[in-house]
């Protein structure tokens, strides 16, 4: 366009010949004419396409596998690759794949196939509605590579979306994560939209009707939404564009490359930032960031309940004589205590909470898959001090030092107790110690280890004494005195002023 310009300026103002201009801008001289003929360059035209002359005995081969397509289940019809391949390999055809996809795709819409989704433009109220949805995702936990399952739900007018991660696509989980997307989200809202997913829908009848499952029935009649789903099938996955997009988004954004975490809990608590980071970026198409949308249409939803939806089941085990309780066929430890006893167990997606007598006596992290235990080292330790030989080999320590909870400092004064005082009696005191933690803290009784150790003092009762001494030097300050009599506050003086004493030594030097 420029060059036009400049050819009629030089044509104007110095009359060139049609030589000299194509001289002096280096264009051929029918160039020239054009510029000179009009302002606009020449449409350029569309390139003729070869008549492909390798594929010319194959077009009544291809066009017969379509033909034969249109009785062929959906999901089982011929793609261009796969009619290519078959050219190759059936045939020893010597044409190019591409070659072989433009043929296919002009055929395909000749014959009245449907080439390329269209959809229709949509636009949500405020509030109206929210899209859920699972995706998946590669994190390393503990150094790990795990597949996790992310549950997304979105908003549909603005965008803002809630992204937890689960380590299994269970109902229990698909409920818990409803109960804190709604959380998070502030409210509810008006209606949902799912696909046909095992955990919701018990049946697919005709049309837009289903049979729900009860659990999910119990959820929704809770928060009073409305319930929708998507047509069966790979159709239904375009009437929730909106999620499905946003799983991806939120999987290339901030799960690339594959990132590492100390366990699931750190995992979503780094999920939950990227949700509130995304509050301010910009869809595109629009002029107001997805924070700007979502202040619109927070106020609209509806308030949460009073109480927040139970999504754990229950159960009534009783205590084995390994003080253990098994639960959905994995086992987890309670205080030796129980042994024998019926326990209360609350078994949710990601804990096992247990109770008796209307007191949790002990929570674990949920074990998926099967025949798997759950021991907690403190659950024995009244067993272990009466046999403490026990404790060296015992499954709860074992554990204990996989999760990172064994400090090193404790293998240490082990090691110096057994060296002077023998096995037997070094496990004992490492009961005691053990048992210290109750009363003092692990963190003031790691102290007080690592404050033997150094001092050469391998005895657990220095241990005891040195964590009652680190417990009381830790004790906050006590609050001032208030309400006094006015006799005893008329004596009260300010707090002494050591600031100056170091200019008093060095007067009297």
């Amino acid at each position: 366009m420029e060059q036009f310009e400049q050819i009629r300026r030089d044509r104007d103002r110095e009359g060139l010949s049609i030589r000299a201009l194509a001289e002096r801008h280096g264009v051929h001289r029918r160039a020239v004419r054009q510029a000179l003929a009009s302002s606009l360059p020449p449409v350029k035209r569309a390139p003729v396409s070869r008549p492909a002359p390798k594929l010319g005995r194959y077009r009544a081969i291809i066009d017969g596998w379509l033909e034969a397509d249109r009785d062929a289940p959906r999901k089982q019809r011929h793609t261009a690759r796969r009619i290519w391949q078959r050219l190759v390999d059936e045939h020893g055809a010597e044409v190019a794949e591409a070659t072989v996809r433009e043929y296919v795709r002009n055929r395909k819409r000749a014959m009245g196939w449907p080439v390329g989704a269209v959809h229709v433009p949509q636009v949500h109220a405020p509030g109206a509605g929210a899209e859920v949805d699972w995706g998946q995702a590669t994190v390393l936990l503990g150094g790990t590579a795990t597949v996790v399952r992310l549950f997304v739900m979105r908003a549909s007018f603005s965008g803002a979306a809630f992204c937890q991660a689960s380590l299994v696509e269970t109902q229990q989980a698909f409920l818990e994560m409803h109960v804190d997307a709604f959380e998070w989200f502030g409210g509810v809202f008006e209606a949902l939209r799912f696909d046909n997913l095992a955990s919701a829908v018990k049946k697919v009848l005709k049309g837009r009707r289903r049979i729900e499952t009860d659990r999910f029935v119990a959820l929704r009649s809770h928060y009073l939404f409305e319930s929708q789903f998507t047509t069966p099938g790979l159709q239904g996955a375009h009437e929730k564009g909106g999620v499905e997009g946003e799983v991806g988004r939120f999987r290339r954004n901030h799960l690339v490359p594959v990132p590492a975490f100390e366990d699931l809990a750190a995992l979503n608590a780094w999920l939950l930032a990227c949700c509130e980071s995304d509050l301010e970026r910009r869809i595109t198409g629009r002029q107001v960031t997805v924070g700007e949308q979502w202040a619109i249409e927070r106020p609209l939803l509806r308030a949460l309940p009073a109480e927040r939806f139970d999504t754990s089941e229950s159960a009534a085990p009783r205590v084995d004589a390994k003080s253990l309780v098994t639960v959905r066929q994995n086992r987890y430890s309670v205080p030796v205590a129980l042994a024998g006893l019926k326990v209360c167990v609350g078994i949710g997606a990601r804990e096992i909470t247990i109770s008796h007598d209307g007191a949790v006596v002990a929570v674990h992290e949920r074990l998926h898959g099967k025949f798997g235990t759950s021991a907690q080292l403190d659950h024995y330790l009244e067993l272990l001090a009466r046999k403490p030989g026990g404790l060296e080999h015992s499954l709860a320590l074992a554990q204990q030092r996989d999760r990172g909870a064994w400090p090193g400092c404790f293998d240490e004064l082990w090691a110096g107790l057994a060296g002077r005082y023998g096995r037997s009696e070094a496990a004992r005191q490492m009961v005691d110690v053990l048992l210290g933690c109750r009363e003092h803290g692990p963190a003031a009784v790691e102290l007080a280890v690592r404050g033997a150790l150094a001092a050469g003092a391998i005895d657990g009762r220095a241990v005891a004494i040195l964590a009652r001494r680190t417990q009381v030097n830790g004790r906050t300050e006590p609050e001032p005195l208030t309400g006094l009599d006015e006799r005893l506050a008329a004596h009260q003086r300010p707090e002494p002023d050591l600031a100056d004493y170091d200019q008093l030594i060095g007067a009297t030097r």
